[in-house]
């Protein structure tokens, strides 16, 4: 069913709504916003222009568009930080979910590499399960993609294989006390400035708790960003998962903006968004705010 939206007013998310706003402006304009140390990823010490800059801004658009190809031949540390309201039986409920998603690609040959792409969740909620809070570890996602060195033929990059859930959750109310395995896969196109894609993946659940309900669930991420000539990418995309023993979608929208910065000599990416749960189940959230920091670590 879809949510409803309360009237409520919280000064957090008029604050990030704001700082979006002002992001994406400066950003648009490469201002270095956050003080003498961060600049765009294309600045260059000389700054006297000339085949270096050339080859500082191609390099800073190459990255740019790695970031957003979940397997990109790119070692990145993503700390993802979800805030969510609206949840729980009283519609009272927040949560606070902070992913850790380290991405490693590694070379089989010359045509080939696996990327192994890991979410290792902490969540810190309260009133979500009656008036209760709960804190810790929640299940871990691991998934592994065997793709080729260069993309097929019209331009198509993609990856198939094996995701696995661990039952990692340190409070019986945070996982499913599961394990559960099935198959990945990623498609996605690189034009231009746009990219445009779609991930997935199924879980079946195959041990654990016998008590716990069987885990048979689909996950669907079709996603779209555009890139600026200044590295600022505005997406859009869903994470939306179909549970097939309750026969219920969960459908987050989520909007945002990343730029492509660096600290000193290390490139980061920043994003922020907000997201619009469309139709869940009773006792979801409502809607939600996410800001992410990620560590790149190019060739």
């Amino acid at each position: 069913m879809k949510m409803k939206v309360t009237q409520r007013k919280y000064p957090l998310c008029a604050a990030l709504a704001t700082a979006l706003v002002a992001a994406a402006a400066m950003a648009q304009s490469g201002a270095a916003v956050l003080g003498p140390t961060l600049a765009p990823a294309d600045a260059t010490s000389s700054g006297g222009g000339g085949a270096g800059d050339d080859d500082e801004k191609a390099k800073a658009a190459a990255l740019a568009k790695a970031t957003l190809n979940p397997i990109a031949s790119l070692i990145s540390v993503p700390l993802q930080n979800n805030f969510d309201w609206g949840g729980g039986p009283n519609d009272d409920g927040f949560q606070y979910r902070l992913t850790v998603q380290p991405v490693i690609p590694i070379s089989l040959s010359e045509d080939w590499n696996v990327i192994s792409r890991t979410i290792l969740p902490f969540v810190y909620q309260e009133n979500i399960i009656g008036t209760s809070s709960q804190s810790g570890l929640a299940d871990t996602t691991q998934s592994l993609f065997f793709s080729p060195t260069k993309p097929a033929r019209g331009g198509w990059i993609w990856g198939v294989g094996p995701v696995l859930q661990i039952p990692t959750a340190t409070d019986d109310l945070l996982g499913e006390e599961k394990w559960g395995a099935g198959p990945t896969g990623v498609v996605l196109k690189q034009q231009g400035s746009w990219t445009y894609g779609l991930l997935f993946n199924h879980i079946w659940s195959f041990a654990g708790e016998a008590g716990r309900a069987e885990v048979n669930r689909t996950f669907l991420e079709p996603f779209v960003s555009y890139t600026t000539k200044t590295f600022t990418s505005f997406a859009v995309n869903t994470e939306s998962s179909y549970d097939w023993k309750g026969e219920q979608w969960l459908v987050p929208i989520n909007v945002g903006v990343q730029q492509l910065l660096k600290v000193g000599k290390q490139p980061i990416a920043l994003q922020i968004g907000g997201r619009y749960y469309a139709e869940g189940p009773s006792g979801a959230p409502e809607w939600g705010l996410r800001f992410q920091v990620s560590f790149l670590f190019p060739k």
